[in-house]
């Protein structure tokens, strides 16, 4: 089974539409989006709906869950003052144009999405998150310590974990104890598709490959597929220099 798993577009339609046309020749059997569809750029409707006519299963990021409520907090962590006033100015535009119907399905995400399957005599289960399973706005990033990621693995009960939010992607595979019943344990982020935050300004997402002989035994038995691709980054970019956005967020998007 091929899983498309996809998060962050973050208001980007460019990066969307180009997404939805690099998945489609991949053919995966389903597909799924780890939430954060607004903020950030123009088109947070326009993103909304692109989706929703899909049908694609979407849980809430942190910016659909601020934007969903009309708060004026995404639950971003911003590191400096300036920081800090661009995204009042990214919360505040985006609550502005953001329709009653879309904010309405904003509301409506789950928070997780758990996929459980028995395979032979295994379980394994697949755990949707856009932070963490504690938190919606947690970061995960890749050096944090393995024995507290294995410990939030471990409560959620999940065999393979996703998530985004950090939009820097990568695969980190922990185990419990090196011995004939180790369990490993795979910890995925899945990347950006609109706002790339690894020095790499294409859009990406993640390809989750499953099969009849994946085991939480075996750490080769699951497949993660990291896949980029071109979008028209300019459009992205000067939409929001055309906007009452940041300039910022244009750089940011050049620049990945």
């Amino acid at each position: 089974m091929k899983i498309a798993l996809f998060s962050d577009i973050h208001a980007n339609l460019p990066a969307l539409e180009a997404f939805f046309a690099d998945v489609e020749k991949q053919k995966p059997d389903a597909i799924y989006c780890l939430g954060d569809l607004v903020g950030y750029n123009i088109w947070p409707n326009e993103v909304i709906n692109e989706i929703r006519k899909r049908g694609i299963p979407t849980i809430a990021g942190n910016y659909d869950f601020g934007i969903g409520r009309t708060s004026d907090e995404c639950g971003c962590a911003y590191k400096t003052e300036a920081e800090k006033e661009m995204g009042k100015i990214s919360i505040s535009y985006t609550n502005s144009i953001v329709k009653d119907d879309e904010r309405a399905y904003l509301r409506t995400l789950p928070a997780h999405i758990r996929v459980e399957y028995q395979l032979n005599t295994d379980k394994l289960n697949l755990l949707l998150v856009h932070g963490s399973p504690r938190k919606i706005n947690e970061y995960l990033f890749e050096d944090r310590d393995e024995k507290s990621m294995l410990r939030i693995m471990e409560q959620a009960d999940a065999d393979i974990m996703c998530f985004g939010h950090t939009h820097q992607p990568y695969h980190r595979v922990l185990s419990t104890a090196v011995t004939e019943d180790t369990h490993y344990r795979h910890a995925i982020n899945i990347g950006s598709v609109g706002k790339p935050k690894d020095k790499d300004p294409r859009g990406g997402y993640v390809m989750l490959h499953i099969s009849d002989t994946s085991s939480v035994k075996d750490k080769d038995s699951i497949g993660v597929e990291f896949i980029r691709f071109d979008y028209d980054i300019e459009k992205a970019a000067k939409a929001i220099e055309d906007s009452p956005l940041p300039n910022e967020y244009a750089e940011m998007l050049r620049k990945g």
